[in-house]
């Protein structure tokens, strides 16, 4: 199409989107606001930035050059997040390494990505050691101690963190460059192969903060992070940005909490004594912190929680309200940035009794500014937005990963007709709201009809006695696949298959589900099994349930 463009004048500066433009507010605003690391460290925003800039002169005289690769292996800190801006804003590439892995696949991820410098903590030295010789392309490791002396290791380190930034200049000066210059990269885990690579540039960084951050403090039905708040993580820092959350959060300049390792009971202090009052995480971890002790005498009344990763249960949802927590659904996936949707409540809806709104809140919203989304058939035909009718998730924005770092063929399939396809099988509402009814390879096909898991297990979990609840599809020689359920029940109750079988039954004669849709095996746990971000690992149970 022919346009009008105009020649800029000669001077005009063309600013580009990187991120260290993301640091000139929050230092601005709230100068004195804190970064907190769990109970090791608390500064303010004037010592962050100048921290940032240290942390650029250790790896540049390190020998880190734009292009390079900078792996870090730590918990939620204060260091992460200094990280999160020095590396890629002089030019290099910061490879979240997923330290939940196996070992195999950390090596195959970290040679994958050719890492040329390692950040590492103290905790993840035995790890790591066993694997240096195998990384090649690594030319130098910087070691991180939450203790007043640094682990003994055979890494050939080049120093202490604190150590090195303590000896460096604070002031540095960030070049520009071209905006479309990947800035992250990270690895996702499929259910075959090995992990997957996915890049961001920093337009795409950039334009992701800026759109979650007027989705998350503009709308009166959610406002979960304005500029009076007190963030505190529980999805980790590895796991696609922490949601972007972090680059929003220091753009705002509000207070932030670090928790380091996660441990529900520390969590729970955390929130009290740093006052927390937005947060967000898996559903699987925020049960684990409503569940632990700490919470029983917790005081959890208005803190505003984030969920995403995985579908919550309306059991979930409903203890978050008798808990009087503000609980909103995001969906999104490590290709996308990751925030894709999320809970949208018009005035007549978010003034409604808490337990009235839950059954809206757990679906995964509408799409926020700038994602157009559409569910396809099989044959790529816009399926209609009645609630009823189903298909594939596929999203255009401005964020999404171009491809699979060197998987020509995956990133094929994954931008298949020009849309990014998520996988996912949804409906979408009159109103707007999606609505995932599966993952692909989750839904239960018998008989010739599909089944929700996601819609079994939030029935399932809206027992009094049901504490997680997760439902697979299992072969079946008549049908296919039959629904099979894992259960762990609330410490001290008795929980059985028939009970269980009774629960349902009310949701048949309701007309709510099929007969056949109850699970005919149900095994009763103590514990479901996890992926390394805490969703609950469907792959796995299937594995066990056939073997």
């Amino acid at each position: 199409m022919q346009t009008k463009i105009l020649p800029p004048t000669d001077n005009a500066y063309q600013y580009q989107l990187l991120i260290k433009s993301l640091l000139l507010s929050g230092a601005r605003y709230e100068p004195d606001r804190e970064i907190v690391y769990s109970d090791v460290m608390r500064y303010n925003y004037r010592t962050l930035n100048k921290r940032i800039a240290k942390l650029a002169n250790v790896l540049s005289e390190a020998g880190v050059q734009a292009g390079d690769t900078v792996a870090v292996m730590d918990w939620d800190s204060h260091r992460y997040l200094e990280a999160y801006f020095a590396v890629p804003m002089i030019g290099a590439v910061l490879h979240h390494v997923n330290i939940r892995l196996s070992p195999d696949q950390i090596l195959y991820t970290m040679n994958h990505a050719e890492d040329d410098y390692v950040l590492v903590h103290d905790d993840f030295l035995a790890l790591a050691e066993p694997l240096a010789d195998q990384m090649p392309s690594v030319k130098g490791w910087i070691q991180l101690t939450d203790q007043d002396s640094a682990a003994s290791t055979s890494l050939p380190t080049l120093g202490e963190y604190e150590a090195l930034l303590g000896a460096a200049s604070d002031q540095y000066d960030f070049p520009d460059f071209d905006e479309n210059s990947v800035a992250t990269t990270f690895y996702t885990t499929g259910t075959t192969g090995n992990p997957k690579g996915v890049c961001f540039t920093h337009r795409q960084l950039v334009l992701h903060t800026l759109t979650m951050a007027s989705t998350l403090g503009n709308y009166e039905g959610q406002p979960l992070l304005r500029s009076e708040d007190v963030y505190m993580p529980m999805t980790p820092m590895f796991h696609v940005h922490a949601w972007g959350v972090p680059y929003v959060a220091t753009m705002l300049g509000v207070k932030q909490v670090y928790p380091g390792r996660y441990e529900p009971n520390k969590l729970v202090q955390l929130y009290q004594d740093e006052q927390v009052t937005f947060s967000h995480g898996v559903p699987t971890v925020l049960q684990m912190v409503i569940d632990c002790e700490a919470a029983k005498t917790a005081d959890f009344n208005g803190w505003k929680m984030l969920t995403g990763g995985s579908a919550p249960t309306l059991g979930l949802a409903n203890t978050m309200a008798d808990l009087g927590v503000h609980f909103i659904t995001a969906y999104g996936m490590s290709e996308t940035c990751p925030i894709l949707t999320m809970t949208y409540q018009r005035k007549d809806e978010f003034s409604q009794p808490m337990h009235d709104q839950m059954a809206r809140r757990i679906l995964t919203g509408v799409p926020i500014g700038m994602v157009d989304l559409q569910i396809i058939d099989p044959a790529g035909n816009p399926q209609p937005h009645d609630g009823e009718a189903m298909g594939e998730v596929v999203v255009r924005t401005p964020w999404l990963t171009q491809g699979y770092y060197r998987e020509a063929e995956k990133s094929a399939e994954l931008w298949e007709g020009g849309w990014l396809h998520t996988g996912d099988v949804a409906s979408i509402h009159p109103n707007g709201s999606l609505e995932i009814k599966d993952r692909i390879k989750d839904v239960i096909k018998t008989g010739g009809e599909w089944i929700s898991s996601l819609e079994l297990e939030s029935l399932i979990s809206q027992h009094e006695n049901v504490s997680q609840v997760a439902v697979v599809g299992v072969p079946d020689d008549q049908w296919g696949e039959r629904p099979y359920a894992m259960v762990v029940p609330i410490e001290g109750t008795e929980l059985t298959h028939d009970m269980l079988k009774q629960h349902l039954m009310q949701y048949v004669e309701s007309g709510q589900i099929a007969k056949w849709a109850i699970p005919e095996k149900v095994s009763i746990v103590a514990e479901i099994p996890k992926t390394s971000v805490g969703k609950i690992n469907k792959k796995l149970i299937r594995e066990q349930v056939i073997a």
